[in-house]
């Protein structure tokens, strides 16, 4: 486990396109309730093998990095995270910097090289 490395909760919606290891689409709401969409590769989201026939939607994670804590004026902490560290994930919109609450932040349940080492295996 990398102690630099945390993740966020994501909700698997659906499964979106079969290339090889096969893409996922997930969503999150960040601390000001905006929906942020990523699309990426099985592995980065899920330990499991999900594909078409998987139940959607189900829990996943983002894995990311912290920049920042402040709070807000109504005193909730605020964590700005990035996407782009460990698994350079972005949303539909080319984001991948975020401000969550607190509470959204995991500890990294992956070793620090499982998206790197799931591809290397599966190249």
């Amino acid at each position: 486990m990398n102690s630099n490395t945390y993740c966020i909760p994501v909700r698997i919606v659906r499964f979106v396109d079969e290339r090889f290891p096969g893409w996922l689409q997930c969503e999150f709401t960040d601390a000001d309730g905006h929906s942020h969409i990523l699309i990426d590769k099985v592995p980065l989201f899920a330990e499991e093998n999900l594909n078409e026939s998987s139940e959607y939607p189900r829990e996943g994670i983002v894995r990311c990095q912290i920049l920042d804590r402040s709070r807000d004026n109504n005193g909730r902490e605020l964590i700005r995270i990035t996407t782009d560290r460990p698994d350079i994930v972005e949303s539909n919109e080319g984001l991948s910097e975020f401000v969550v609450l607190a509470d959204q932040i995991r500890p990294d349940p992956w070793p620090s090289s499982h998206g790197q080492l799931w591809d290397e295996q599966h190249s």
